[in-house]
């Protein structure tokens, strides 16, 4: 895999912001991180690698915000059309965080916003105020009724194609733990290794503006027999960390991703 990536050629964060796609239409797929390497020749020729003081893996750190019954995750399990994620997620390579707001509307368009906060003040965002009226200004719910429910891991790699159209992430060494329930899945892995389960889960997601052509990476997960899955990080790591959570409509993913990451099949 990282022969693949070394090979291709870099971008870097600057130019990276011609493609952000804060209003954007995503796909998502699920596979084995066996993938990778497969995928990664089919398409290196027509995208860049975002690289970052020279790596090309960015450690990702997140903790979902939800209600005592979980309002948010029982929203988009119940297929709600308009619904919102709070997270604060800290970008470990530049050593930057953020809270942040996504919103998913009934035309299933994503739109994200968020506001700077201290590296420091992860565990503790809710206490700045600038959260607080960031969170009464754009959510329904209030900051008092919000505490933290789900943390996750993973490395990412970034891909943009060269027209500079279309921006590509691909999330492994996937891990959740949840400070509700005390319970993790895959959490007590060293630092970059993919160990087994959910850590060998490929979460690859492809983000354009409404109505562009079918792109390289989409054929090829189509010649690779992958099909579109939606997948919520936080709807799964809630599934598989949460025993009270309703889960019914998760249940074909929590199957589909079981049998993938155990027997090592697309």
């Amino acid at each position: 895999m990282m022969s693949v990536l070394n090979q291709m050629q870099p971008i870097g964060l600057e130019d990276m912001k011609a493609v952000r796609l804060m209003n954007r239409v995503d796909q998502k797929y699920m596979a084995t991180a066996d993938l990778m390497e497969e995928l990664l020749t089919r398409i290196a020729e027509g995208y860049y690698v975002q690289q970052i003081q020279g790596k090309v893996l960015a450690p990702y750190r997140t903790l979902y915000f939800d209600t005592d019954d979980l309002r948010m995750y029982t929203m988009h399990h119940n297929q709600k059309l308009n619904r919102q994620k709070l997270r604060v997620r800290t970008y470990r390579s530049t050593d930057t965080t953020f809270f942040e707001i996504k919103n998913k509307d009934n035309k299933k368009k994503t739109r994200k916003v968020r506001i700077p906060i201290e590296v420091s003040m992860f565990d503790r965002c809710l206490e700045v105020r600038e959260v607080e009226r960031f969170v009464n200004e754009n959510t329904p719910f209030p900051v008092m009724s919000l505490h933290p429910c789900l943390e996750n891991r993973f490395e990412r790699i970034t891909l943009v194609d060269k027209g500079m159209r279309e921006r590509i992430t691909i999330d492994r060494g996937i891990s959740f733990y949840n400070r509700a329930t005390g319970i993790g899945e895959g959490w007590n892995r060293g630092e970059g290794e993919q160990g087994s389960g959910i850590s060998r889960l490929l979460v690859i997601e492809v983000k354009h503006e409404d109505g562009a052509p079918v792109s390289d990476i989409e054929r090829a997960m189509h010649d690779l027999h992958v099909l579109p899955r939606r997948m919520s990080k936080y709807c799964i790591g809630t599934a598989l960390t949460d025993p009270w959570a309703k889960t019914n409509r998760f249940k074909s993913k929590l199957l589909y991703i079981n049998k993938i990451t155990k027997n090592n099949t697309l």
